[in-house]
């Protein structure tokens, strides 16, 4: 006999009510394969669920031997279950018993019983169970039979996972204890352990089984409607319009969300009783199960497209679009994305934040500058991550060591906890240093500063050590307002700088927005090649305005203060000499306006664009100081963008054609007596460090965390020696540069 066409609907409803009834696990268990079989028209009806070893346990059934409940224990891809279970897909076999995968069981008496159907349980597109009805006569169950049946096993996974049935039970449904470890792009440095808080979390599917089909269709029909518009407007979006990752990930979301298929699908699971949520949520779990079969790279690959997109649909169905930022974190909070802005790292408690791991992006992206600020071990190219772990597992970011463990073994925490204590009593003989001048072996002082880009930065001025700030990037703060800062804004949060900096000297380097770093409130240009494109000084030089109205903030801000300005990006001298008539122009206006000027205005050139290698002469008697920008410098210089993980590591900071480089601006420096110092992520690297210095850097600045290291480096180098080495290396034209540089230093007793 087949299901009547209102059987699916009054089979869910019944299941909510004995879901509610006060009895234990068991004995719900019991009513719920007596209801299925009455249902389906069936003879028997069998829950079996998987355990810790990866069994399958039989925990209820109606029809076959009492006595086979749980004694009857079955492996992944043993029998017709085990078959199901592995495979993850519905099954149905007219003549059981003759079916190659038949395995005969003589406690479960089920050897009378031909016609066989069995469900898997799904739970993020794993089995972690199997649901089956049997009939003693041959039949074919029809297609809303087995559909019915699959909707019950997405409701019956709902509950068991939410901890509804098996609360007091050891039979451990959905739980993971396998252990993952993944290598990873390191983005700040450090080693968190904690537990993990996903920064979109997934929505939680209470309300199953439909009141009202048709308002579940209207729902649906709307969300979709709602999602669609969302993702349009997002490729239609400035910084979105160029081709990359993130434009790849969204239109990959419009072909998804415009599969008829896959609406198709949504529509079938709803006619069987079900809610838009759990409609969202069966299909999910169906199409996830069915992609994870595959082999081929790339359908596994979209299966991130499937949750994020399912994801997205779940919050507008439910109203929630908020991130775990405002929720109740954990003390030890690990936070995984799939990409973040610097403003939503902001919006988290920095006191429970222990580390953070992020699906895309480089160790350039905007997002690590905020993380590296805020001493957040991260990492990132975690692929896979998002569809791996669940929200409160346990988490080991290694950014040092470039590892991330999920779910770790207690040896692995074990060790990693003696790490952590290691490096505790690292950082407490740097501390100890903090007070100490950074003066080498043979009395060379050299100045430590620190690079920043938010007020909250300051106290790590204090806290390092550090002579100054020695690069602080005005854009960040552009980054995470929702409005252009105008100009009282601007000048109150210059103000708070200097005034946080208590006298040390600060280089405020002038807007460097544009190319790949967008504003919010800004129309992005198109371009093909962004980090060579319209930004930083040509974006002032071509907006006069907002550069003006930044130079008027900072002289302002700074008051009767020593104001140094950093112009950044320079590929001509004539930009240089440009810029500079904009800043006397706006000179002049603050003295006629009788305002207060900076006791001092010092004005310089960041050296990142090669072709300035070449006018270092002109350059040079134009200039108070200069300061080599050598993230961009190396990487324009090798074309190899350093946020593209697939030419990032194409070439060493420690080679001799971009060693040789520097030499020629310090060499030039030197004739015209001006102040050299670097501000790029090689100088927070205590071996690259001592090459800088060796190369006659007297001035080099980093994040706050790597004073300490370096300092140490410091402390125990002889400049002589090393400038004398690495001279002569430069000259040879063998051997690998960084190799040869670290025996110099375990020759020498160097602390790199």
């Amino acid at each position: 006999m087949a299901l009547s066409v209102s059987a699916p609907r009054q089979l869910l409803r019944r299941l909510r009510e004995v879901m509610a009834e006060p009895e234990s696990t068991q004995a719900r268990l019991d009513k719920v394969v007596v209801l299925i079989a009455s249902n389906m028209v069936a003879e028997v009806c069998s829950l079996y669920l998987r355990r810790r070893d990866d069994s399958l346990e039989l925990v209820a059934t109606e029809g076959l031997a009492e006595r086979a409940v749980h004694s009857t224990h079955l492996k992944r891809g043993e029998g017709l279950v085990g078959l199901i279970a592995q495979e993850a897909e519905a099954m149905q076999f007219p003549d059981a018993q003759n079916h190659p995968a038949y395995s005969y069981r003589p406690e479960t008496g089920e050897e009378i019983y031909h016609s066989f159907v069995g469900v898997p349980i799904l739970r993020g597109g794993h089995a972690i169970g199997v649901l089956t009805v049997q009939n003693r006569t041959h039949r074919q169950y029809t297609d809303e039979e087995v559909e019915a049946l699959q909707t019950t096993a997405m409701v019956l996974a709902e509950m068991l996972a939410s901890g509804g049935m098996l609360a007091n039970d050891d039979v451990g449904p959905g739980e993971r204890d396998d252990a993952l470890r993944m290598q990873v792009l390191p983005l700040s440095e450090g080693v968190a352990l904690g537990h993990v808080v996903l920064h979109e979390p997934p929505v939680m599917v209470t309300k199953l089984i439909a009141e009202d089909a048709d308002l579940e269709q209207r729902r649906l029909d709307q969300a979709i409607d709602d999602l669609t518009g969302m993702i349009d407007a997002m490729l239609e979006r400035g910084d979105m319009a160029r081709a990359g990752e993130h434009r790849e990930v969204l239109e990959a979301f419009r072909m998804f969300a415009d599969d008829r298929g896959w609406r198709r699908r949504l529509e079938e699971a709803l006619h069987t009783g079900l809610t838009a949520e759990a409609a969202v949520q069966r299909v999910r779990n169906d199409t996830r199960a069915r992609m994870l079969r595959q082999t081929d790279a790339h359908s596994r690959d979209r299966l991130h497209d499937i949750d994020d997109l399912s994801n997205r649909l779940l919050r507008l169905l439910s109203g929630g679009t908020g991130t775990a930022a405002s929720g109740n974190l954990p003390h030890d909070s690990i936070l995984i994305a799939r990409n973040m802005g610097p403003a939503e790292l902001l919006d988290y408690d920095r006191e429970k934040l222990r580390g953070l791991v992020l699906v895309e992006g480089g160790s350039g992206s905007h997002v690590a500058i905020v993380a590296r600020a805020l001493g957040i071990a991260a990492v990132s190219q975690a692929k896979g991550i998002l569809e791996s772990v669940e929200a409160g597992d346990a988490a080991i970011v290694d950014a040092d060591g470039g590892e991330l463990h999920v779910r770790p073994t207690q040896e692995v925490v074990q060790a990693y906890s003696d790490k952590v204590r290691f490096r505790a009593r690292r950082q407490a003989q740097y501390a100890a240093l903090r007070s100490v001048p950074a003066v080498t072996l043979d009395e060379e002082k050299i100045s430590l500063n620190i690079n920043a880009g938010l007020l909250f930065d300051l106290p790590h001025l204090e806290e390092s050590g550090a002579d100054g700030i020695g690069l602080f990037r005005t854009e960040l703060q552009f980054m995470i307002s929702s409005t252009f800062p105008r100009l009282d804004q601007q000048t109150r949060m210059y103000k708070a700088i200097f005034d946080a900096a208590g006298g040390k000297p600060v280089v405020f380097r002038t807007l460097d927005v544009g190319g790949d770093k967008v504003l919010p409130y800004f129309q992005a240009v198109k371009e093909e090649n962004p980090a060579l494109g319209w930004r930083a000084i040509r974006m002032a030089l071509d907006r006069p305005a907002l550069f003006r109205t930044q130079i008027r903030a900072l002289m302002r801000g700074a008051a009767g203060r020593e104001l140094r300005i950093l112009l950044p990006m320079i590929a001509d001298v004539s930009e240089l000499t440009e810029a500079k008539s904009f800043i006397t122009k706006e000179l002049q206006i603050l003295k006629r306006h009788g305002k207060q000027e900076p006791s001092r205005l010092l004005i310089g050139a960041m050296v990142e664009v090669p072709s300035l290698l070449w006018q270092l002469d002109e350059l040079m008697p134009l200039v108070d100081f200069v300061s080599v920008g050598s993230n961009d410098l190396m990487q324009f210089m090798f074309a190899a963008d350093r946020s593209n993980e697939k030419v990032a590591g194409r070439f060493d900071n420690l080679n001799r054609a971009g060693l040789r480089a520097l030499r020629s601006v310090v060499l030039a420096g030197k004739r015209h007596e001006v102040p050299i110092t670097l501000c790029g992520e090689m100088a927070g690297k205590p071996l690259e460090a001592m090459a800088l210095i060796g190369l006659g850097f007297r001035s080099i600045s980093m994040a706050p965390a790597s004073v300490g290291p370096v300092k140490a480096m410091i402390l125990s180098l002889d400049v002589g020696e090393t400038s004398q080495k690495l001279l002569t290396l430069l000259d040879e034209d063998s051997g690998e540069l960084r190799d040869q540089l670290q025996a110099f230093a375990v020759e020498k007793g160097v602390q790199v």
